[in-house]
């Protein structure tokens, strides 16, 4: 199977309304020509789960100027003083979600589990509206699973299967979002052949990925 696409064809698979997932931390390690491309179609009306939303004129931040985003949820915002404001005018609405339990949730959902137990926010605010479980005499919240439609991932060095290496902290928490959305799209730096990643670098297995977009092509 050919995996490979161009950037208008993965962002024709992104309709009004769907949840999406994109990696990075603060746009690093995020796809954003794939971002840019999503901006320029304006798609609306989705839900973004995503560690942050970067900078008003950079990475996912560029979807919450141009408001595309009905709902964000995200470990922070304040990088991206749109985001607060929309929020504070009632204009998006914003799950703010403790940054190791982002991740874990998203696990969840790539592992099939029905949910994650956190003592993180026990007792606070956060608990507001979840289940709290007594384990051995210890209170944990019941965080349920984040899944999305699609995730747009980043890929240093992609092959032609869909194999992944990163770079760095850049892999962030692409290779979690790539177990968590019914379609995976990585744009990768630098496209190669089968084989030419040694094995040991492979992050995220072919088997996640369903397309790929030369981000290095001109």
């Amino acid at each position: 199977m050919n995996k490979q696409i161009s950037i208008e064809q993965a962002i024709e698979k992104i309709e009004d309304g769907m949840t999406i997932m994109v990696g990075g931390f603060l746009a690093v390690g995020s796809p954003n020509k794939l971002v840019d491309a999503l901006v320029e179609k304006n798609v609306k009306d989705l839900t973004l789960i995503a560690n942050d939303t970067a900078f008003i004129d950079k990475g996912v931040g560029k979807l919450i100027v141009n408001k595309q985003v009905k709902k964000v949820i995200v470990s922070h915002i304040g990088t991206n003083k749109e985001t607060g404001r929309q929020m504070n005018e009632n204009e998006l609405e914003v799950e703010l979600v403790p940054q190791g339990t982002f991740v874990e949730r998203i696990r969840a959902a790539g592992f099939g589990l029905g949910g994650v137990l956190t003592p993180t926010g026990v007792n606070t605010i956060v608990e507001e509206g979840k289940k709290k479980i007594e384990v051995e005499g210890k209170d944990y919240l019941l965080e349920t699973p984040l899944k999305a439609d699609i995730a747009l991932l980043k890929g240093e060095t992609v092959d032609k299967k869909g194999n992944i290496r990163y770079d760095k902290t850049a892999r962030n928490f692409n290779p979690t979002m790539a177990t968590a959305a019914d379609t995976v799209i990585v744009e990768a730096d630098n496209l190669v052949e089968i084989g030419e990643i040694d094995p040991e670098n492979v992050i995220t297995p072919s088997l996640f990925v369903d397309y790929i977009v030369d981000g290095g092509e001109k």
